[in-house]
């Protein structure tokens, strides 16, 4: 049987269920692929850690050259993450002909557009199926599923994280704080969150998955981003009362020669299916001109989950070795030559309905005030609700607007921050509902 020799820089906690996978699972991956993908080296600086995998000898080593220099490793799998180092091996990796995979999405996102063309000049493979989404094909589905398709949109529920803190504020009515230190203490947050809460790992995800949807270079620098630290119980309680979840969404739609690209809390129908989805899972609905929409759930991170995508990749790049085939998807799902520049709609330019709420001092001719304001910059106003409950001697004033531009809305609530009777700065959530009227 044909081994294929891999080579694995590094073995943290994905890296190692990489390795337990080619190990533990050799025969299964065998069966399906007759060849061996054979682990021959895995370098990583702690060699002396228990990773709970069953090394052979010689196979853990400390230096990332026994990876890169071996003649006889065909495939490299990038597990060191970052966009430092990281790349320096994968783009050394591919100078001697090596293929790679990786599930960096930061490295893809930054850097994708010079590693593939470095892997086209070498005339080699660059998988990145476990970047986004974990354990759902949704690189795969792109890529190969729905070739016959002009896609139409992405909107899809892309970090856990996020995810998680969201439901449980929804589920137990306790302040964004708690539920981060909460998620934190289960291990679905690092001690610095900084990335998932603020919304950058999901635009990672986002310019990758656009590009691949478009044919399009990826274009992460122009990723609206809006993290969801600012989420309160009372905006909870508030959307479900107008029906509405409120999740972190990462969107994306094309817009004629343009496409809108955006990250950032947003209340969807109680019958929408992502807004059911909850906990670390993630899931995206993929609109097409052929199939309507799909959608994809799982999880989308996790040692096993992100480890099942890497084989999957492997066992792809087997696939292409075996037959003398490399190269034969193309890795942004449209042939060189056809992957262009498109721009990106600024945020101020796209539209949407919106939910309002500001805290008002409760006197007469507030809500009238507030109202003339928006009306003032064409914005209109389909419902409103004014509860009696009290904040620091504030009432909560809540509006949801009929469809109107990004531009006229911050300006707006910008001449509504400066009244007196303004106690608190305006909240703004974006809704996504095709049921509303424009």
């Amino acid at each position: 049987m044909r081994r294929i020799p891999i080579g694995l820089l590094g073995c943290g906690t994905v890296g190692t269920g990489v390795a337990k996978l080619l190990l533990e699972s050799r025969e299964v991956i065998s069966a399906r692929l007759g060849a061996e993908l054979a682990l021959r080296r895995v370098a990583d600086i702690d060699t002396a850690r228990d990773r709970g995998v069953a090394f052979p000898e010689g196979v853990l080593v400390a230096d990332a050259r026994r990876v890169l220099e071996d003649p006889e490793i065909e495939i490299v799998v990038e597990m060191i993450g970052g966009t430092g180092i990281a790349r320096n091996f994968i783009l050394e990796a591919i100078e001697r002909g090596k293929h790679v995979v990786t599930a960096n999405k930061a490295l893809i996102a930054a850097c994708g557009n010079e590693l593939f063309a470095a892997a086209g000049r070498k005339g080699v493979d660059l998988y990145f199926e476990a970047s986004v989404g974990g354990c759902m094909p949704i690189i795969k589905t792109l890529r190969e599923s729905l070739v016959g398709n002009r896609i139409h949109s992405l909107v899809g529920i892309l970090n856990g994280t996020c995810n998680y803190i969201l439901s449980r504020i929804t589920d137990e009515g306790i302040e964004f704080s708690a539920a981060l230190a909460q998620a934190q203490r289960e291990g679905y947050a690092e001690a610095d969150p900084t990335l998932d809460i603020e919304g950058h790992d999901t635009a990672h995800k986002i310019a990758i998955l656009s590009a691949l949807a478009y044919g399009m270079r990826i274009n992460l620098d122009d990723v609206f981003l809006e993290g969801i630290s600012h989420i309160t119980p009372l905006d909870i309680d508030f959307a479900a009362q107008f029906g509405y979840r409120i999740k972190l969404l990462a969107i994306s739609k094309r817009r004629g020669e343009a496409v809108e690209i955006r990250v950032h809390p947003t209340m969807i129908p109680f019958g929408n299916l992502l807004s059911n989805v909850n906990g670390t899972l993630n899931a995206i609905t993929v609109s097409g001109d052929a199939t309507g929409d799909i959608l994809l759930y799982g999880r989308g991170a996790g040692m096993m989950p992100t480890a099942s995508a890497v084989v999957s990749d492997l066992v792809d790049l087997a696939r292409n070795i075996l037959h003398g085939s490399p190269r034969r998807v193309p890795p942004l799902a449209f042939a060189e030559g056809f992957v262009r520049e498109i721009p990106v709609v600024p945020i101020a330019e796209i539209t949407s309905h919106y939910y309002f709420r500001f805290a008002a001092i409760d006197r007469p001719g507030v809500l009238s005030t507030i109202a003339g304001i928006l009306g003032r910059h064409g914005i209109s106003i389909q419902s409103v609700q004014q509860k009696g409950r009290r904040s620091g001697g504030a009432v909560p004033v809540v509006m949801l607007s009929h469809r109107a531009r990004e531009a006229d809305v911050k300006s707006a609530l910008a001449e509504i921050a400066r009244l007196e009777v303004s106690a608190a700065p305006p909240v703004l959530i974006r809704i996504e509902d095709d049921t509303l009227e424009s």
